[in-house]
């Protein structure tokens, strides 16, 4: 058994991303420059470690305790993007919302020009299932784009043949929502997959370029009632949902109370009594 399958151990990375303290792509960069000390030791690569035994120490300060899991849905304004900090010094999601105590990661991303739903938390393990591609995670967007695509392109969505430069597409749902003066056509669309700037270069290959697009809803969680630069804490009930969606329980029946097998509801004894006494009369003209 490797250090890292033994019982009761943890990534490090993954345990200081936990603990609040960076991303995990944050942790595993602070690693490898040495700024992570383990019962005294810098530590540099992946490493295993016991959260209760080990004392570890990022940048000398010793690892805070493990903080409340915190779930928030963002309406991201166009013009800003999702990270921290951005080398161009364009504005972030994070200037432009409202402070909260906890620190908290976007899940996923939405470029600099795209607005919408955008869940944000400190529940690193969530956040990694969700935006694993394995979780097929529907995205469910609104999308302006320049004329009216014909029917055989909106198939080709539907069917999953759309072939972009890094592969075929998967299916996914869209329908026409309505068309401009101009001509132009809003739709709607819902993709399963994480790739880059996806919808946009759906639109482009097929000749008609987006020049709107709002991401209504991720794993469920919607924006409906919502206005630019809001930030509201989930719900109990959109919180399960999320957590099923992860586990792998398909969206539709996420979040939803699971019945046991075998289980059933007993049977009304009224009805049962009726039925027996409509049979008594034909059983006596039978036995005659």
């Amino acid at each position: 058994m490797s250090q890292e399958d033994a019982p009761g151990t943890v990534r490090l990375a993954k345990l200081i991303a936990a603990r609040g303290v960076a991303s995990r792509r944050e942790a595993e960069k602070a690693i490898e420059e040495g700024r992570v000390k383990v019962n005294g030791a810098i530590v540099r690569g992946p490493t295993a470690v016991d959260p209760v035994r080990d004392e570890i120490r990022v940048d000398g300060r010793r690892l805070p305790r493990e903080p409340e899991r915190v779930y928030y849905l963002a309406y991201k304004p166009r013009g800003c993007i999702t990270t921290r900090d951005d080398p161009q010094g364009r504005p972030t999601i994070f200037d432009m919302l409202p402070e909260v105590p906890e620190r908290v990661e976007p899940v996923g991303r939405l470029d600099f020009d795209t607005e919408g739903a955008l869940l944000l938390t400190n529940d690193g393990e969530l956040a990694h299932r969700l935006a694993h591609p394995s979780s097929e995670v529907p995205k469910r967007y609104r999308v302006k784009v320049f004329k009216r695509p014909s029917e055989s392109n909106l198939e080709a969505i539907r069917t999953g043949k759309v072939f972009l430069e890094d592969g075929a597409i998967a299916p996914a749902k869209i329908r026409v929502v309505e068309e401009t003066d101009s001509h132009n056509t809003w739709l709607e669309i819902t993709v399963t997959e994480g790739r880059n700037r996806l919808v946009r270069r759906i639109f482009q290959q097929l000749h008609h370029p987006v020049s709107k697009l709002r991401r209504e809803s991720f794993a469920t969680l919607s924006i409906r009632g919502m206005e630019r630069g809001q930030l509201r804490r989930l719900t109990n009930e959109e919180i399960r949902r999320i957590q099923d969606i992860a586990a792998g329980r398909k969206p539709a029946a996420a979040g939803r109370v699971r019945r046991k097998k075998g289980f059933a509801l007993p049977k009304p004894k009224g009805r049962v009594q009726a039925r027996k006494k409509l049979q008594r009369p034909w059983a006596k003209k039978k036995d005659a």
